[in-house]
């Protein structure tokens, strides 16, 4: 690239403001442990595609196989993480899909994490009126922390 070209290229992508979301959804292991995983990664596997611009999608979150477990742990991690144009303008709706997946999975905890050019990082932990969630039948409480870098 030549100068102004490159000068061209360096302001429009720093125009674009990037948003990263991660997190993990955490289960704990119990005796109908491969039922659960079974159960969860068919929630997940039945996401819409990245392609189809959906907030939350299948593509998203790391799957491993539902057949392998390691039953001298308590907890099963699922991470999941992607990459956005500003999505904090479109936040409410990535919450409601995220909600939508999480009340058709068991699970104990989740939690997000929403990086911001503009406002820093949010975490939001999501939790159970119980001992943990199972599909469709329990509330979900949310609560979100900010930690604003100031540096």
């Amino acid at each position: 690239m030549e100068g102004s070209e490159m000068e061209n290229h360096l302001i429009n992508r720093n125009s674009r403001s990037e948003s990263v979301v991660y997190g993990c959804i955490k289960n704990i292991v119990t005796d109908d442990l491969n039922r659960h995983r079974f159960h969860n990664r068919d929630a997940m596997q039945a996401l819409p595609s990245a392609e189809t611009w959906c907030l939350v999608n299948r593509e998203m979150f790391s799957l491993h196989d539902p057949g392998v477990a390691d039953f001298s742990l308590n907890t099963e991690v699922v991470h999941f993480g992607a990459s956005y144009q500003g999505v904090e303008h479109e936040w409410r709706c990535w919450l409601e899909q995220f909600e939508s997946l999480l009340r058709k999975m068991y699970w104990v905890s989740a939690t997000v994490h929403l990086e911001t050019e503009m406002s820093g990082l949010h975490s939001f932990v999501f939790a159970t009126d119980g001992a943990g969630h199972q599909p469709d039948q329990s509330d979900i409480q949310i609560r979100c922390e900010w930690v604003r870098d100031l540096g």
